[in-house]
């Protein structure tokens, strides 16, 4: 691993200039002696090449930012494609749009960084703001394996807190843009980095991820049956996890139920049931499956700063 620290950091984004600045303005403040640069990708929609006035604002040569388009396929697994191959530095970070960086961020990365042997990527803990209200949430360092995330997604683990170098993202390869509607890449991103190197942990929220009704994937039941069936195809291991495999299976039982299909959400929570009974999508699905509103639960539970 190489003792540089300098790092791009790829913002995809979509149509949502006011948020983008804001994610911009905390990448630039960070505190960071190596070079530091910010690729962001505009995806189906025109470039802002203003952007690139505001390396100014901080006073810093070693600061800049580029704006380019997507030339991957359209979506946010594309767009990060083109971001990462446009990258000058030897680390790459992620941040989405409509989140925001918090003081330290990289300092702390690169700290946990140093002190867990292997590691080639990083990640912190998080603040889900929803409504006003801020849920802090940390990963256990112990959790962070590739069997951990077959077992849990861990919302905790977001994708604007990865801090990974460039070399083992070319050991990776591209963000599949295969996933149907893009939904769940990252969660495939961090399955294959977690075959490949162990994870460092920056144990204290370093990031403020923003869910809201803007969000791409929200209520787009179709969309994440069919993404996560994929990702079960995709990798047999959850096969040998009922754990995991069962919380795969109660987030299908509930989409099926919210498009009404209501003998394949309760066949579908059935088969969760027998996987773990203890599973606690299972209730949900059968709620959903019954008539009450997905949207309704969804929203319940991203007060707590949790998902479906």
């Amino acid at each position: 691993m190489s003792a540089s620290q300098s790092t791009s950091v790829v913002i995809a984004t979509r149509d949502r200039p006011v948020l983008l600045r804001r994610a911009i303005d905390a990448v630039l403040m960070q505190e960071h002696d190596a070079p530091l640069e910010i690729v962001v990708v505009f995806d189906r929609s025109e470039p802002d090449h203003a952007l690139e006035t505001i390396e100014g604002v901080v006073g810093r040569e070693d600061r800049r930012i580029r704006v380019i388009e997507n030339d991957h396929s359209p979506g946010l697994a594309g767009a990060r494609n083109t971001g990462v191959a446009a990258a000058a530095h030897e680390w790459i970070a992620f941040c989405d749009d409509d989140d925001e960086w918090l003081e330290g961020k990289l300092k702390k990365q690169f700290e946990a960084i140093a002190r867990t042997p292997g590691a080639r990527v990083a990640t912190t803990g998080v603040y889900i703001h929803f409504e006003g209200e801020d849920t802090e949430r940390i990963a256990d360092q112990a959790t962070l394996t590739f069997e951990g995330f077959l077992n849990d997604r861990m919302t905790e683990v977001h994708p604007s807190a990865t801090l990974a170098s460039a070399e083992l993202i070319a050991e990776m390869g591209d963000v599949d843009e295969t996933i149907p509607g893009g939904y769940g890449e990252d969660y495939d991103w961090l399955l294959r980095a977690a075959r490949l190197s162990p994870f460092a942990l920056a144990p204290e929220p370093l990031i403020r991820v923003h869910w809201h009704g803007a969000s791409f994937f929200f209520e787009k039941w179709k969309t994440i049956d069919e993404a996560l069936e994929f990702l079960v195809e995709k990798y047999p291991e959850f096969h040998d996890q009922p754990a995991g495999l069962a919380r795969i299976r109660g987030q299908q039982a509930i989409a099926r139920g919210a498009m009404k299909q209501r003998g394949a959400a309760l066949r579908t929570a059935v088969e969760t049931f027998k996987l773990k009974p203890t599973e606690k999508r299972v209730p949900v699905a059968l709620l959903v499956a019954a008539g009450v509103p997905a949207s309704a639960i969804l929203k319940s539970a991203h007060k707590f700063g949790k998902g479906l």
